[in-house]
């Protein structure tokens, strides 16, 4: 453990995180700026600054100290795999230009209305706040981490702690603070991400780092195509990555989420490289092996990882506050028939508070963070179809509900351990859980082709009364 006296110097940081934080966050004074992150003007955010926010939010605490555990635990096929869910960042851009470009999609929530009707909407509604929710305890909890082991109170103030201070200058400017403070996070995040490995790192030497583990399906390949399956389903449940997708010109959000998709492939197998490492030196398996590893070598690389830990996880959180008060603030009242009133902002901020009251209620709790990702990716394998074949449909309710039900139906059983073993492929570990977002993702798509194919010719119009 590291000396107590040493401890002020990591409280000391997540207060001047806080208060540097707050002061250079800008005000969000219009609902434009406030939910689609352009200034008081209107301008909406650069290419780089766009891209910066994409690649920082998505480099979650949580999934940063993922990409460690399973490079410890399956070598370099672990950081492959996880990586590989950074592919979804492209496929969104990719999806979202074409909804733009080709079928005048203005946002997710408006195209589900007008092909699939309101209640397609209300029910992907949901399932994105469940999301969001998991956002703030499996981000607030890694930082926790840093402070103490789980329920101890200096893990469960700290992850409070950190919760508040983010929270406060989320307040301030919504949308246009988080892409702001996303670019100071993402520069800070890859600069001290590359003093952190320069110091790990060269122990073993890059060559035997990169030849650690196997490609066998039992050996972490089975997580990788679970993370391939995932990719084509998992973007669109995240409104921290798709509200982006709608706030500048097509072409540069396309650019912008290329370039963070592969910026963020990179530096999550690099960190897994971290986890190699522990792999190789025999450390113990747990669930925090990036602290694990830079406790090894002293108090201070563990600040330092402490630091990428807050980076990441503070513009994450950041963006999930924003996103959250959007859905609440901006996107019901457009579900209920009405344009947003003037109160749209305070809305979204008392939503922004309920969140983070209620959303480290599962940290305070104990529970594992890896299941934020796999289980919730899961249950949401119906919107593959839903949005890939989007441009099929004139207006199908039906298409929606035979999609989605059965994703969100086989998550549970999942989560339940009531999937049949019998669906398994292989015999890894994640073998139950490859088979079923295979069998369902089959599933799915053949619940939304189905009634495709007596379509009636009609239709937009008729979202409005679904």
């Amino acid at each position: 453990m590291l000396d107590p006296s040493f401890a002020i110097y990591f409280w000391g940081f997540l207060l001047l995180y806080g208060t540097v934080m707050y002061f250079i966050s800008p005000s969000a004074n219009t609902l434009s700026a406030f939910f689609t992150g352009t200034d008081n003007a209107g301008k909406p955010a650069t290419e780089w600054a766009l891209m910066c926010s994409i690649f920082i939010s998505w480099i979650f605490a949580k999934s940063v100290t993922n990409a460690a555990n399973l490079g410890a635990a399956y070598g370099v096929v672990g950081g492959l795999a996880y990586a590989t869910y950074w592919l979804s960042i492209p496929m969104a851009g990719g999806v979202i230009y074409w909804l733009r470009t080709r079928h005048g999609a203005t946002g997710l929530v408006p195209l589900l209305m007008s092909k699939y009707g309101r209640f397609a909407a209300i029910s992907f509604t949901l399932a994105i706040l469940i999301r969001l929710y998991n956002e703030v305890w499996s981000n607030t909890a890694v930082v926790g981490a840093y402070y103490g082991n789980p329920g101890q109170y200096t893990f469960i103030g700290a992850a409070l702690l950190f919760t508040a201070v983010t929270l406060i200058y989320s307040l301030k400017g919504g949308l246009r603070s988080s892409i702001f403070t996303d670019v100071i996070q993402a520069v800070l995040f890859v600069g001290i991400l590359t003093v952190v490995l320069f110091v790990i790192l060269p122990t073993h030497g890059v060559g035997k780092l990169l030849s650690a583990g196997e490609f066998k399906l039992a050996s972490g390949v089975d997580l990788l195509l679970v993370a391939l399956l995932q990719v084509l389903s998992y973007p669109f449940h995240d409104p921290v990555l798709t509200d982006r997708g709608f706030i500048t010109r097509e072409k540069t959000m396309l650019r912008a989420m290329i370039a963070a998709g592969v910026l963020g492939f990179i530096c999550i197998f690099a960190f897994s490289l971290v986890g190699v490492h522990a792999r190789l030196e025999g450390l113990p398996s747990g669930d925090n092996m990036p602290g694990a590893v830079a406790l090894a070598f002293g108090a201070v690389p563990y600040l330092l990882m402490t630091v990428v830990m807050i980076m990441a996880a503070g513009s994450t959180l950041d963006s999930t506050f924003s996103s959250v008060a959007k859905s609440i603030g901006q996107e019901l009242p457009l579900m209920a028939g009405r344009a947003p009133g003037p109160r749209a902002i305070t809305i979204g901020m008392w939503t922004m508070l309920a969140f983070a009251l209620l959303g480290n209620l599962p940290m305070i709790a104990g529970t594992d963070i890896l299941k934020a990702t796999t289980v919730s990716g899961t249950m949401v394998m119906g919107l593959a179809p839903i949005f890939l074949l989007a441009p099929l449909v004139k207006y199908s309710p039906w298409s929606f509900h035979l999609a989605f039900w059965p994703g969100v139906i086989l998550g549970m059983l999942l989560a339940a351990g009531a999937i049949p073993a019998s669906w398994a492929i292989g015999s890894g570990k994640y073998a139950l859980l490859l088979g079923t977002n295979l069998y369902g993702l089959l599933i799915c798509f053949a619940g939304f082709l189905l009634p495709l194919a007596w379509q009636r010719p009609s239709a937009p119009a008729h979202a409005a009364r679904t």
